[in-house]
């Protein structure tokens, strides 16, 4: 685990926009078991893709008309507990961080894992999911 003082700044890009911070199993039971409406949840990490254009992305994709409703995250490496769960509902995938996944109904629709996000723009990134809002949100 980084010092929280390293990753305090990667938390609040996400959680100054919006975001919820899921820190603990139990959180993300509750908000994934009986979720209503569309979810993002993205996994936060600290390496340079998730810094430069997963998060900047995700926070960018929220500009649009059509936007989840709810916005969540977990920390990969800091909030093990939280993230162990869920990745439990991003099966059938792999780990993946950073990561991003659509949620409608509780129920996984999109994920872009992090070999779509390594060499994408943040720009690129935000135009993906906004393209995957239209469909689902």
């Amino acid at each position: 685990m980084y010092p929280e003082e390293l990753v305090a700044p990667m938390r609040a890009d996400l959680t100054n926009n919006g975001f919820t911070e899921l820190k603990d199993a139990d959180s993300v039971s509750s908000v994934f078991d009986s979720a209503k409406g569309t979810s993002l949840l993205v996994v936060n990490s600290v390496c340079g893709c998730a810094a430069g254009s997963a998060r900047p992305g995700a926070v960018s994709s929220l500009s649009g008309d059509k936007k989840p409703e709810n916005l969540y995250t977990v920390f990969a490496g800091q909030d093990k507990e939280a993230t162990s769960k869920a990745r439990e509902f991003l099966l059938p995938y792999p780990p993946s961080s950073p990561s991003i996944g659509l949620f409608k109904d509780g129920e996984l629709v999109h994920f872009v894992e992090r070999h779509h996000i390594e060499g994408r723009s943040a720009e690129m990134i935000s135009d993906h999911l906004q393209l995957v809002y239209k469909e689902y949100c």
